[in-house]
């Protein structure tokens, strides 16, 4: 039987998963704000996340839910809206269209911990967010937590990947600096990996961390990438708020392997595709 999945906030990780999803064999909707960026093989749902509960009856029964949406403003009111009222108005009108939903996850993010002095986190770590962000994803994942259905909250820490190449150009004008907080990343392709692995998982835990391999100061990635870009390595800086080392051992446990284990290995070709664009202006 064919599965029915839908990925509601169908951004960048949204449609890296989908041509996975597609592989597979499944039939896959999506929701964004801009449909037409949405991968092919993709099936568009045109609704607003923020008013589901008047969307009307769903395109498929859907058996898995991906909800990877992001919020339009760094507000708490926008937060809020997103990620916890439109997350359980969604989950409740598919509830109510006998949708069999055999599994949900939800993307959080490591901003729910409030460490900030270089502590190991993983998923049995204390959570006090000093931030809204991380206050709002905690009631999120709450609702994940008390839902009928299986679900599975994947906490990711800073996701990077093709076009993200803010921190490269800013290495590149000289605008970084070398400090001594941990800092913790993801390449995008290695997210749709992790909830590809984690939706074929047999019997998945409740809560994964989602990091790469390697946790690294700031001072480590911008040297390497000056070196790597060719310009002279950034001054030293003052440490940041951000500061802990994000631990992915339950997530390797379970059989994933990474891609990108490092940012050593994920950065060269984010750095070429800006490089190439710098010759081209």
């Amino acid at each position: 039987m064919t599965n029915k999945v839908l990925i509601a906030g169908c951004g960048d990780v949204g449609n890296a998963l989908a041509g996975r999803l597609l592989e597979d064999g499944c039939e896959v909707w999506g929701v964004r704000r801009r449909v037409e960026a949405l991968a092919p093989g993709i099936t568009p749902w045109p609704i607003d996340l923020r008013a589901a509960a008047a969307s009307g009856e769903p395109p498929a029964a859907f058996d898995y839910v991906f909800y990877t949406a992001s919020a339009d403003r760094r507000d708490e009111e926008a937060y809020r809206a997103i990620y916890v009222d439109a997350l359980r108005d969604l989950l409740s009108m598919l509830r109510k269209a006998g949708c069999p939903l055999r599994r949900v996850f939800f993307t959080s993010s490591t901003a729910v911990y409030g460490q900030s002095e270089g502590e190991w986190v993983d998923e049995r770590s204390a959570t006090e967010p000093s931030g809204f962000n991380g206050r709002v994803l905690l009631d999120a994942e709450a609702i994940i937590d008390t839902a009928p259905e299986t679900g599975v909250n994947v906490r990711l820490s800073g996701i990077y990947g093709p076009g993200r190449t803010r921190l490269v150009r800013k290495v590149w004008d000289g605008e970084a600096t070398a400090t001594g907080s941990w800092t913790n990343r993801i390449h995008v392709e290695d997210c749709a990996g992790v909830l590809h692995h984690l939706m074929r998982l047999a019997d998945p835990d409740p809560l994964y961390l989602g990091s790469d391999d390697e946790p690294a100061t700031t001072a480590e990635v911008v040297t390497w990438m000056s070196r790597e870009i060719g310009v002279p390595g950034p001054p030293p800086g003052e440490s940041g708020r951000l500061n802990k080392r994000c631990r992915n051992a339950q997530l390797r446990e379970s059989g994933f392997r990474f891609r990108y284990p490092s940012f050593r290995e994920g950065y060269p070709a984010i750095i070429d595709e800006f490089l190439r664009e710098r010759r081209r202006g």
